[in-house]
Order: structure tokens, then C-alpha cells, then sequence
């Protein structure tokens, strides 16, 4: 057992302070303690952000301030986001058993690391892990990888539920700087693509703490959340799809799409919406913004399933919503 010190301050400016270098946030611990444990991770100091207050779901302006440490749970069982964001609801209860639910927070579900199993295994090399020493990945099990947004260097899926509805709602990331600084980051602009450096999967910077996500006003119009998965239940994605339609005299007036299951971060391609936007909805249209949709994608052998599989499911998902 590899020792770690361990503080749980009352203040941020008291979490600010603790996290030196070498040590790690931790929140709900659903992921950071099984890289803990398997020795993928690990931080001299855990500062536990539990009692800092951020576990509130306060109103913002024309929509909702999520508190970082508000749980899974807690946030799908909320009425305004059941109201307001039914999409959201359901990625969250789509996304973990209940037990897991009842611990993991929101801020901890954005950062949650990829579920490759090279990433995992210390004895395989991963770019990820441990920069410069290759990605297994390659020429290895391919089913549960990544066909867009990918490197030479990295092929890891993003595994996150909650955060590909957040990616279709807009939603922003809430931040505050070593310093105290508070900034906000559009979460599309929060993930990287792996590039050369694929252990830099987001835009934080040391000492930056994520205090909440901010919901813009509510989209209204028909929202869903579809994922296919190997089995029924409590399993990551294969393919995903977060989507919210908006219908005006039998036209599409107004389309959001997020995707999981196919990139390397939470996916969305507005050339897509764009080509949907104004038009009445059809089966060649959609299958028409399923060719714009994976015109980029890296089908490796193992993964030229998904291809399919993702037009199927965009086809599905806005036949059902546009009828």
C-alpha cells in the first residue's frame, strides 16, 4: 500500500491550500479510488471537498447552478432537472447502479477517467498513463474504443453519461483558481483531444477546483437520452445519444445531439444540427446527417461496428422525436 496523507478541509480557500503539488481532489471517490488501488493513480494527498458547501442545486439566472458535490442521485431526483431537463435525468440513471449513484458527485463524473482496459493494466504501455511509453490499444482489443477524435497516440473512449447530456444542454463549467479567481469554461471547450498529450484530458490548470456546472434556461421541446449497451443495465456505452428537438409547423426548428460510445469527449457536430435545422424530418435526412456525423471517423478493425450502430441510433432516436 503506497501511503498518501489525507485532509478534509472547511473552506475553499482551505482546499486552495492543501492542494500542493501531488495532491488530488477527491469528492465521492467512485473512480479515483479504484485507480488507487490498481496503482493507475497515486496522489500524496487526498483534500476531501465534501464539507465546502457545493452540494446546493440553486437557481442562476434563467436556469439552475449545479453544486460540484451534489450527488448523481440527488441531481436525477431533482424535480426542475426531472421538469426542465428530463435529458440530463435520464443520462444520470442510464450512467450507475444506485449505490454508485448515492456517492458520485458532479463534479467528479466530468472528470472521470477513460475505461480502456490497457489504461488500467500497468503493465501495458499508455500514452495516457504514463506519456511517451505507446497505447496498447493499438493492434489489441478494439470493441470498446474511441472512432472519433482519436491520435496516433490514443484511442480511449470518454465514458461519461452525464456529461454527453450536459454537452447537448449547453451546459458550462464552473471553476476557481488556486488564486480564488472564479472563471467559467463551456464544456465543450473544457475536454481536449488527445493529440500528442493525452493525459492532459481537460483544460485545468493546477490548483483549479470545478465548483459547479451552470444549466442555461431550459430548451423546452422533446428531450431524450438513448444508450446501447452490452446489457440492460450498469454498463458504459457503446453508442449514446443526447438529444433535444424543438418541432414548428412539421419542421425541425431547433436540434441539439451529443454522442457517447464514439469519442474521445463528449461529441457534438453542429453541421449536423445545422443540416437538420428547417427541414421536415425524413429518413434520408437522417441518414444523411449520420454521413456527416462519422465522415472523420477512424473505423480500426474491431470498431467498424459502431458505425453502423450510431446511425441506427441517430435514425432511431429522431424518428421517434420528430413523429
Amino acid at each position: 500500500m503506497r501511503p498518501f496523507d489525507y485532509q478534509r478541509p472547511d473552506t475553499l480557500s482551505g482546499a486552495h491550500g492543501a492542494a500542493r503539488d501531488g495532491a488530488t481532489f477527491i469528492a465521492g471517490g467512485t473512480n479515483l479510488i479504484d485507480l488507487m488501488k490498481l496503482e493507475v493513480m497515486a496522489p500524496d494527498t487526498l483534500v476531501d471537498i465534501s464539507r465546502l458547501g457545493l452540494d446546493r442545486i440553486e437557481p442562476h439566472g434563467d436556469g439552475l447552478h449545479v453544486g460540484a458535490t451534489v450527488t448523481n442521485s440527488d441531481l436525477a431526483a431533482d424535480l426542475r432537472i426531472r421538469r426542465d431537463y428530463p435529458v440530463l435525468a435520464r443520462a444520470l440513471l442510464a450512467g450507475a447502479s444506485g449505490q454508485l449513484r448515492n456517492k458520485a458527485t458532479t463534479g467528479g463524473n466530468l472528470l472521470q477517467r477513460t475505461r480502456c482496459p490497457y489504461f488500467y493494466d500497468t503493465a501495458t504501455p499508455c500514452n495516457k498513463r504514463r506519456p511517451g511509453s505507446g497505447c496498447a490499444a493499438f493492434g489489441g482489443e478494439m470493441r470498446n474504443h474511441a472512432v472519433l477524435g482519436t491520435s496516433e497516440h490514443c484511442l480511449a473512449l470518454h465514458p461519461s453519461d452525464m456529461a454527453v447530456a450536459m454537452r447537448a444542454l449547453d451546459a458550462t463549467v464552473e471553476l476557481e483558481g488556486a488564486d480564488g479567481t472564479r472563471r467559467e469554461t463551456a464544456l465543450d471547450d473544457f475536454y481536449r483531444l488527445p493529440g500528442d498529450r493525452p493525459d492532459r484530458e481537460t483544460t485545468l490548470s493546477a490548483g483549479d477546483l470545478i465548483t459547479g456546472v451552470i444549466l442555461p434556461a431550459p430548451f423546452g421541446g422533446r428531450q431524450t437520452y438513448r444508450k446501447v449497451r452490452d446489457r440492460a443495465s450498469y454498463a458504459f456505452a457503446l453508442v449514446s445519444v443526447a438529444a433535444t428537438v424543438r418541432m414548428e409547423n412539421d419542421l425541425i426548428s431547433n436540434v441539439a445531439l451529443a454522442f457517447g460510445g464514439i469519442g474521445t469527449r463528449p461529441w457534438r457536430d453542429h453541421d449536423v444540427e445545422d443540416l437538420l435545422t428547417g427541414e421536415a424530418p425524413t429518413t434520408a435526412l437522417f441518414e444523411k446527417a449520420g454521413d456527416i456525423l462519422m465522415k472523420d471517423a477512424v473505423l480500426r478493425e474491431g470498431l467498424e461496428f459502431k458505425d453502423t450502430l450510431v446511425r441506427r441510433l441517430l435514425t432511431a432516436t429522431l424518428t421517434e422525436m420528430t413523429q
